[in-house]
């Protein structure tokens, strides 16, 4: 028998048999304890004390602030009718990482629905960076809908406004337009956006990873939605002055235009159009030209109808009467190697009605070189003149009118009948405010007033203004130099100008007509000012280009605002009452040959035909010919 066999007995481990010392024990569950203790503490502060921490961390991973988009106020003209209001729409914005997931189907369906191509829609989705990029801008409700009826991955939508202009190119010039935030960018948009954009209110929401929204967490502050803004602008005088001037662009084949119509009371600004213009509702297509209000923007030589306030200030003065003989040469005067001239009409003397009546250049400069520079240009300045009309527009120009002692004898004398100074339509069609109101200048407005404002400062006496006013309607008594202007049933007064245009150095043979007049006379409601770029038709005088448009506009304008017709007087009846009123007794001041005096006092003025006249002095080379009609 064989024996069994035996396997060692395993031998135990020294370290157990050593065993383990009970401190060591007590050290590992104190430990264990105190780590306990701590986190427990921390946890307690965190959550009861100290959780902001924790707070701002789970919010910035799903709560958000959202806009709340303010109402952009209305803009109503004169009688509330609305020029510019705004209406909803939706802003598109994509998830860039969820967008990714959608099909090329979805995305050539987005992208029609957003009027977009396939690969503008793609680039944007792939190019984003971050969490949020913007598909599209003020989508229209319809084509919204639509984009959230597909339920498309990462597609989000917020409620926008976008502006409507119910008057399209008619008022673009007036009202401008908003940007893609909202914010004004032209015109009076710009001008009180400050009180029509209002403010955005802000809510705090939960979203979800897909950045839906869960649930409303708390309204922030509420949106303030803007204040309308009421304009003294009237629609339907503005529809007038609007196809007046377009319709005088066509026919003169004119480069451009403005129109300025004055309620002649208190200075509101009634209708103000120029041309060409623009559609504010689509401007995908514009150019800087289409978009400048010229009638506050553009400076140009005002030509003749510079000329009312050189003789008033005579008046004014002392100097002449409205019948006193100025010797007029048969419309010519040199000054050395320098020469003025008449257009036309070339008479031996004029009255100094007649003056106005004829349109003379030489007759005004003689009686305009009677004063000093500082004279003259406390005058023109005075009425206006290189300063901005105050209407708080944005790019109103002021023109030029330099420091009188900079002005050279020739300067002075040009500047009398229109030439060496340069003024904006808006800036003349103020200044003749003094001849509308007694001689007192009044301010402009932009809104509607509730009643008038007091005059920014008397400019002549009452007594001038009238007899002005009074030579003014005769120059639109037929065979005068603005027949034109006349209009059916209603006395007018006015005064056309043209000034040739400059270009680089020298005066060429395009024009600037103009006319600015008042109507009725017997009791002045408005003031009307027609400019007419460069026209190319044939005529280019004022009198026959620009006072048509003056007369089509006052008839409408007249019409509308129901101011009865006239009774027919003598265009210098009131001129002449004011003559018989006057207590002096004396005869009126003769100048009979005061060519001989100024030629004594300053060296010459230069004739249209010399061409070395300096621009930098804004010297019209067609003094002679331009300031005529």
């Amino acid at each position: 028998m064989k024996a069994q066999k035996t396997w060692p007995t395993m031998r135990q481990s020294q370290v157990l048999d050593a065993g383990l010392p009970a401190w060591r024990a007590r050290l590992v569950l104190f430990l264990l304890m105190v780590g306990s203790v701590a986190l427990v503490g921390r946890a307690a502060y965190l959550q009861g004390m100290h959780n902001e921490f924790l707070q701002a961390q789970g919010e910035a991973r799903y709560v958000r602030d959202v806009t709340i988009a303010a109402t952009r106020g209305r803009i109503l003209d004169r009688n509330g009718d609305v020029l510019a209001t705004s209406a909803p729409v939706k802003g598109v914005w994509a998830v860039p990482a969820d967008a990714r997931e959608m099909s090329k189907a979805q995305m050539r369906e987005l992208a029609s629905q957003l009027g977009m191509r396939v690969k503008d829609v793609r680039q944007k989705v792939e190019s984003a960076t971050g969490g949020f990029v913007y598909l599209k801008r003020q989508v229209a409700p319809a084509a919204a809908s639509r984009i959230e009826e597909m339920k498309l991955p990462g597609i989000h939508q917020l409620p926008e406004y976008r502006r409507f202009y119910p008057g399209g190119h008619v008022m673009s010039h007036v009202l401008g337009f908003t940007g893609i935030d909202n914010s004004g960018q032209e015109g009076v948009e710009l001008a009180f956006d400050a009180q029509l954009a209002g403010h955005e209110g802000r809510r705090r929401v939960l979203r979800d990873r897909r950045g839906r929204i869960v649930d409303d967490v708390a309204d922030v502050s509420p949106p303030r939605n803007g204040r309308d803004v009421t304009l003294s602008i009237d629609s339907k005088l503005q529809y007038i002055a609007n196809n007046a001037l377009q319709q005088a662009i066509q026919d003169n084949k004119a480069k451009a235009g403005s129109v300025v119509v004055l309620d002649a009371r208190t200075g509101e600004v009634l209708a103000l159009a120029n041309a060409p213009t623009y559609n504010p509702n689509n401007r995908e297509k514009l150019s800087g030209a289409q978009l400048r209000n010229r009638a506050l923007t553009d400076t140009y030589e005002p030509g003749s109808t510079m000329k009312p306030f050189t003789i008033g200030y005579a008046l004014e003065r002392g100097v002449v009467r409205p019948q006193t003989v100025i010797q007029v040469d048969y419309g010519y005067a040199t000054f050395g190697k320098h020469r003025i001239s008449d257009v036309s009409h070339k008479y031996a003397a004029l009255t100094v009605s007649e003056i106005i009546e004829r349109s003379s250049n030489v007759g005004t400069m003689k009686i305009g070189m009677r004063f000093t520079p500082n004279e003259l240009w406390g005058m023109f300045h005075s009425v206006g003149f290189g300063a901005t009309p105050g209407l708080g527009f944005p790019g109103e120009a002021s023109g030029r009118l330099r420091a009188a002692k900079t002005w050279r004898p020739i300067e002075q004398a040009t500047m009398t009948y229109g030439y060496g100074l340069s003024v904006s339509l808006m800036q003349m069609a103020h200044a003749y405010t003094i001849f509308a109101n007694e001689g007192n200048l009044l301010p402009l407005s932009l809104v509607r007033l509730d009643r008038a404002p007091q005059p920014t400062r008397r400019v002549f006496s009452a007594k001038v203004a009238h007899e002005v006013l009074a030579m003014m309607e005769a120059a639109t008594q037929p065979g005068a130099s603005s027949q034109l202007a006349r209009v059916s049933g209603y006395r007018v007064a006015g005064k056309s100008g043209t000034a040739h245009k400059l270009s680089g150095r020298q005066y060429v043979k395009k024009y600037i007509s103009s006319f600015i007049g008042i109507a009725p006379v017997s009791d002045p409601r408005i003031i009307v000012a027609v400019m007419i770029d460069e026209p190319s038709a044939g005529a280019h005088f004022g009198g026959a280009v620009a006072a048509p448009v003056f007369a089509h506009i006052a008839e409408g304008v007249l019409r509308v605002l129901g101011v009865p017709p006239d009774a027919p007087v003598e265009p210098l009846q009131v001129a002449q009452q004011w003559m018989e009123e006057d207590e002096s007794g004396e005869p009126p001041p003769a100048l009979a040959d005061t060519s001989r005096e100024a030629s004594r006092a300053t060296p010459s003025v230069k004739s249209a035909t010399v061409r070395n006249v300096l621009p930098s002095h804004s010297l019209s080379g067609a003094a002679a010919a331009g300031g005529n009609l």
